[in-house]
């Protein structure tokens, strides 16, 4: 039996995939703003990560250092960089799988010249400034211009690639023409210091690619971090492009019961497998059916869409979901299965949930 006929399965339609990478491409660089590909949403899923190494992006990628290694071993063409802040447990294998990483810290930018030194290369760096969002970057002005003049003047094993700010993450500081100006001038400051431009001024991720669609992106921002639109077709704070697909990826469950049952629990309430207060509403006897698949594998049942009209989401525990079906009951039966559009949340779980089966489409 192959992955085809097994399940929970996850398919991307790979057709559909690289039309959403070549039109993003394409209308950033009518905006001159270049791509890194950002591929840990998908866990580096080879198949993905083929597409994303033949689009031509400046770099490819990731968060994880596992999945570095991966392309690596997949013989990825495309330059690699980490994007979540190095460990110092972790800086050999940073430095010997990733060509760049993002930086934040003084310290960490003098170990990794010496780990670079040590290993005979050179390392490219993005620092990082927080901008308001309070997750990684330098604080202040000065230590960031600072930081950039060390790395020029002093650490020979490293190459200053730039200047780069993170939104929306945890914050959910949205990005916007004041922010944007704010990291533009940062850049101007740190190029003064130094004595030349930089390559990057990267101003975030999917979130603010809506500034480069709609002209609002001030001209110096010519880097974004993409992952989640390209993937999905979208993005929050209303990035919804009329030209991508957001259906490149599907989730396949097989429904394992299906039959009439009260809408609401029977007995005294407490809380759910995962210690949390169930809300309810009684709808009388409903037709509902469970497919295998659960918060294990995609997170947050509300992040699931099913493509079948009629058939509602209720919930979920560890490994089943709960559907209402009441409105296709003569459609449903056991050993069906059932097809919803997933998020980039769910897309995240899914590619690393071991009990996943990946398939591709061409």
């Amino acid at each position: 039996m192959t992955a085809r006929d097994r399940y929970p399965q996850l398919e991307v339609d790979l057709g559909k995939l690289k039309e959403n990478l070549t039109a993003l491409k394409e209308r950033c660089q009518d905006s001159f703003v270049g791509i890194i590909g950002v591929v840990k949403g998908v866990n580096a899923w080879p198949a993905v990560v083929r597409e994303f190494d033949a689009a031509g992006f400046s770099y490819l990628a990731t968060s994880r250092v596992d999945q570095l290694r991966k392309m690596r071993e997949q013989g990825v063409q495309t330059p690699l960089m980490l994007i979540r802040i190095p460990m110092r447990t972790e800086l050999a294998d940073v430095v010997s799988l990733a060509d760049a990483s993002l930086q934040s810290d003084m310290d960490m930018l003098r170990a990794t010249d010496a780990e670079a030194a040590r290993q005979g290369k050179t390392h490219g760096v993005l620092l990082m400034i927080d901008l308001g969002d309070l997750r990684e970057g330098f604080w202040s002005a000065e230590e960031l211009v600072d930081a950039a003049v060390e790395v020029e003047t002093k650490l020979k094993h490293l190459h200053l690639l730039g200047v780069g700010v993170n939104l929306s993450c945890y914050g959910s500081i949205r990005p916007d023409k004041r922010n944007m100006q704010g990291l533009s001038s940062l850049a101007l400051e740190v190029e003064q210091a130094i004595g030349r431009p930089v390559e990057f001024v990267s101003g975030g991720a999917s979130t603010s690619t809506y500034m480069v669609l709609d002209g609002t992106m001030p001209y110096r921002v010519n880097n974004l971090r993409l992952g989640e639109i390209l993937l999905v077709g979208r993005a929050n704070y209303g990035c919804d492009p009329d030209f991508t697909h957001r259906d490149a990826f599907t989730l396949r469950a097989e429904v394992i019961e299906c039959r009439d049952k009260p809408s609401f629990p029977v007995g005294q309430l407490t809380v759910d497998a995962f210690g949390r207060e169930g809300h309810y509403e009684d709808r009388g006897i409903r037709r509902r059916a469970l497919i295998a698949v659960g918060k294990v594998d995609y997170g947050d049942p509300a992040d699931l869409f099913p493509r079948m009209s009629g058939v509602e989401v209720l919930g979920a525990s560890s490994d089943h979901t709960i559907l209402d079906v009441e409105a296709v009951k003569d459609r449903i039966k056991v050993g069906d299965i059932l097809e919803f559009d997933v998020n980039y949340a769910s897309l995240v779980n899914l590619t690393n949930t071991p009990g996943v089966f990946l398939v591709s489409k061409e």
